[in-house]
Protein backbone atom coordinates (compact mmCIF):
# COMPACT_ATOMS: atom_id res chain seq x y z
CA UNK A 1 0.00 0.00 0.00
CA UNK A 2 1.51 3.24 -0.85
CA UNK A 3 2.13 5.62 2.05
CA UNK A 4 1.15 8.98 0.52
CA UNK A 5 -2.28 9.71 1.33
CA UNK A 6 -3.44 10.87 -2.36
CA UNK A 7 -1.68 7.65 -3.39
CA UNK A 8 -3.08 5.22 -1.40
CA UNK A 9 -6.73 6.93 -1.98
CA UNK A 10 -6.43 6.23 -5.74
CA UNK A 11 -5.76 2.36 -4.98
CA UNK A 12 -8.42 2.29 -2.48
CA UNK A 13 -10.60 3.90 -5.33
CA UNK A 14 -9.91 0.91 -7.48
CA UNK A 15 -9.93 -1.75 -4.85
CA UNK A 16 -13.62 -0.28 -4.11
CA UNK A 17 -15.21 -0.94 -6.90
CA UNK A 18 -14.91 -4.63 -6.61
CA UNK A 19 -17.77 -4.60 -4.37
CA UNK A 20 -21.22 -3.20 -5.52
CA UNK A 21 -22.88 -0.39 -4.45
CA UNK A 22 -26.46 -0.85 -2.97
CA UNK A 23 -25.01 -4.50 -1.49
CA UNK A 24 -24.79 -5.28 1.49
CA UNK A 25 -21.21 -8.16 2.53
CA UNK A 26 -20.94 -10.23 5.64
CA UNK A 27 -17.19 -9.64 6.94
CA UNK A 28 -16.19 -12.87 5.71
CA UNK A 29 -17.19 -11.94 1.88
CA UNK A 30 -15.41 -8.62 2.45
CA UNK A 31 -12.24 -10.63 3.24
CA UNK A 32 -12.97 -13.04 0.58
CA UNK A 33 -12.95 -10.26 -2.04
CA UNK A 34 -9.76 -8.76 -0.20
CA UNK A 35 -7.64 -11.77 0.01
CA UNK A 36 -7.57 -11.37 -3.93
CA UNK A 37 -6.11 -7.83 -3.52
CA UNK A 38 -3.52 -8.12 -0.61
CA UNK A 39 -2.20 -10.14 1.66
CA UNK A 40 -2.97 -8.27 4.76
CA UNK A 41 -6.82 -7.91 4.05
CA UNK A 42 -7.94 -6.80 7.40
CA UNK A 43 -5.26 -3.87 7.15
CA UNK A 44 -6.94 -3.15 3.28
CA UNK A 45 -10.62 -3.61 5.09
CA UNK A 46 -9.77 -1.27 7.94
CA UNK A 47 -8.53 2.08 4.89
CA UNK A 48 -11.33 1.14 3.44
CA UNK A 49 -13.57 1.91 6.39
CA UNK A 50 -11.40 4.39 7.41
CA UNK A 51 -11.19 7.02 3.88
CA UNK A 52 -14.85 6.15 3.70
CA UNK A 53 -14.95 3.39 1.18
CA UNK A 54 -16.32 0.70 3.32
CA UNK A 55 -19.04 1.55 6.20
CA UNK A 56 -19.05 -1.10 8.74
CA UNK A 57 -22.35 -1.93 11.08
CA UNK A 58 -22.51 -5.26 13.41
CA UNK A 59 -20.41 -7.17 10.88
CA UNK A 60 -22.34 -5.66 7.80
CA UNK A 61 -20.58 -3.94 5.19
CA UNK A 62 -21.93 -2.00 2.05
CA UNK A 63 -19.53 0.23 -0.20
CA UNK A 64 -20.26 4.25 0.38
CA UNK A 65 -18.00 6.24 -1.44
CA UNK A 66 -15.69 5.83 -4.68
CA UNK A 67 -16.01 6.13 -8.32
CA UNK A 68 -18.95 4.40 -9.72
CA UNK A 69 -18.37 3.15 -13.15
CA UNK A 70 -21.63 3.62 -15.43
Amino acid sequence: MPTKHVKRRFVLDHVAQRFEPGRKYAEREVDAVLKEVHEDHAALRRYLVDDGFLTREAGIYWRSGGTVET
